[in-house]
């Protein structure tokens, strides 16, 4: 019997194409990665490149046909578990000798790992009969890293027949999806961010798939993804009422993060990592009792003993030693290292002109901006090569980008079809509503900004995945829009899978800015910067309301400041002087609140 996967670490999604194939590149040596399932179009590209590149038969599924969103993620996630499945027993068959790739499984895992000292065991044997005996219990409990999956579940735009008739909500892009993955053959988890969509999770109580066996364990998980504890709850007893149980809570900084940042009313990491540690019990014994209620109306019977939930956290991580004291302090399962992966060609989709210019990124060149047309804040590159396509298009007065895909398509305010705020249609709407109200000057200027800032992102996040493996589409720009996370502008080397699994185990040091603050400290300097920036873009007089705001804000802050400052001489993972710098580094911080 096989022991569970021994890394510590998992790579979250990244964008749409860059992650959209990681599990092929990782799985086989037990690491866990999460690929995107929103644009079902490049899930269709990919897998013709696969098949073609792995001489499988390829039978398209085209827009026309039934069904097709759903059938094509399906057939993509069939695709990419046989692949890592052929991956894997190919490994499991290989020697163990310098360069092979079961050697190189065995190499990347961390020193503490069972695994790990049981290989460790076999080189040092004497004995062949000693050294063979151990070589097939390795074998017998490797396992691949598990094929994860992510959908936004406020994406979940309706859709339309060829006649432009509404399809039934089934069909939504969101619901299409879960579909698509329960039906699958993917052995995986789900992850759904972005926040509570009721209509899809009442959805998913109908997807058997999600139902566990007799002894309470699920082929197929549900992980959701939170900003702190009552989201968890609140979310997690939901589902539970419709029969769904949530066997990860995966944690994530509002703004010491990659791709959108949600950020929360002031509320830190480590003190919301704080109450999950000290009320996790509560968190699942509350959710298991409704849990078990809920299924045993539906004659399915589970133990609520044998449930159990993982916590795990992403968000600004970038040394080993910030890792130790997450697992280690806060009981955390798996740590999430998503941005420094970026600048690893051989786990990302990265164009060679994008991964260059990750890797000279600096503080400055990474950001908060408001380019989603989603409306949520979004971590940019400054001048990525969709930015600079951008700017070009706005020198030649051509505002908004052609919508190709259509994924994006939420507002409503001047059709009665959704479309998107990145379009040309709705900037050149909106533009000219902006005209008749007779402003001028900076009050002009800033109101068009904030019209014309909009990328395309359904495009820019897709196009790396088409670039690096030449795939030709003449229909989309191949320009990349990029979302690092902040932490990523202390790291400029590209590195090898190798150097960043032995990164992130502290076995060599790839942090190259050496003045690269704690994870706590730099989110709360996010969150400062945020903060004053949310005082400065609010109207005077203030409304009550907006007052209490900024005022629990504030307060929050200065919490988390006062928590961090006594869990400092708790860090053992650090020496004595980077303990003092991060005591320095909060008080220089705290300044800018009193």
């Amino acid at each position: 019997m096989s022991i569970s996967a021994e890394h510590t670490f998992h790579i979250p999604v990244l964008g749409i194409g860059y992650s959209i194939d990681t599990p092929v590149k990782v799985a086989k040596y037990g690491i866990s990665s999460v690929l995107s399932i929103g644009d079902d179009d490049l899930l269709e590209k990919m897998r013709k490149y696969y098949c073609e590149k792995t001489n499988e038969t390829y039978i398209p599924i085209t827009k026309k046909e039934e069904d097709s969103r759903a059938r094509r993620i399906t057939a993509y996630l069939n695709l990419i578990q046989q692949l890592v499945n052929n991956q894997f027993e190919a490994l499991k068959d290989s020697e163990f000798a310098p360069g092979t790739e079961i050697t190189k499984y065995f190499e990347l895992l961390p020193e503490y790992s069972v695994l790990k000292k049981k290989y460790n065991q076999m080189l040092s044997a004497t004995d062949d009969l000693t050294r063979n005996s151990i070589q097939q219990w390795l074998r017998d409990n490797i396992v691949p890293g598990s094929i994860d999956v992510n959908i936004m579940t406020k994406l979940d735009k309706f859709n339309y027949t060829q006649d432009g008739e509404q399809l039934p909500v089934l069909y939504n892009d969101a619901h299409a999806a879960i579909r698509g993955f329960a039906e699958s053959k993917v052995s995986g988890s789900v992850i759904l961010s972005a926040g509570m969509n009721p209509r899809l999770f009442s959805y998913m109580e109908s997807i058997s798939a999600f139902n566990p066996d007799p002894e309470g364990r699920f082929n197929k998980k549900i992980v959701i993804k939170v900003s702190d504890f009552r989201s968890a709850i609140i979310q997690g007893k939901f589902l539970a009422k419709k029969g769904i149980w949530v066997s990860e809570y995966r944690i994530e900084s509002g703004l010491n993060c990659g791709g959108h940042a949600f950020a929360t009313d002031g509320y830190l990491l480590g003190p919301i990592l704080e109450e999950f540690k000290t009320r996790k019990s509560e968190l699942l014994d509350s959710i298991s009792l409704i849990y078990a209620e809920s299924l045993a109306k539906k004659n399915i019977i589970v133990d609520p003993r044998k449930l159990n939930i993982k916590l795990t956290v992403q968000g600004g991580v970038g040394l080993s030693s910030e890792q130790e004291f997450l697992l280690r302090y806060y009981n955390i399962d798996s740590v999430g290292w998503g941005s420094p992966f970026l600048l690893v060609p051989e786990v990302m989709n990265v164009d060679e002109v994008t991964l260059q210019k990750l890797a000279d990124a600096g503080e400055e060149d990474i950001y908060l901006s408001r380019t989603s047309p989603l409306g949520v804040l979004f971590n940019n590159l400054k001048l990525s090569t969709k930015e600079e396509e951008r700017l070009e298009r706005t020198a030649q007065g051509k505002f908004g980008s052609p919508c190709t895909k259509n994924y994006l398509k939420f507002n409503t305010e001047f059709t009665e079809k959704p479309i998107c705020t990145a379009s040309i249609e709705f900037q050149k709407k909106k533009i000219k509503e902006l005209d008749g109200k007779q402003i001028s000057g900076d009050e002009y200027n800033q109101a068009l900004f904030r019209i014309i800032e909009k990328e395309c992102l359904c495009e820019g996040l897709t196009s790396p995945a088409m670039v690096v493996n030449n795939i030709s589409n003449h229909k989309i720009s191949t320009a990349a829009s990029v979302c690092p996370g902040p932490n990523l502008a202390y790291f400029s080397k590209i590195a090898s899978l190798r150097e960043m699994v032995d990164h992130i185990y502290g076995r060599i040091n790839l942090i190259t800015d050496e003045s690269r603050p704690n994870m706590f400290v730099k989110e709360l300097g996010l969150y400062i910067d945020y903060f004053q920036n949310l005082v400065e873009e609010s109207i005077a007089p203030l409304t009550e309301q907006t007052e209490k705001f900024l005022k629990t804000f504030r307060e929050n802050l200065l919490n988390g400041i006062d928590y961090y400052k006594k869990i400092i001489p708790l860090i053992i993972e650090e020496t004595e002087v980077v303990r003092d710098r991060i005591n320095f580094d909060l008080l220089e911080l705290e300044k800018k609140l009193v």
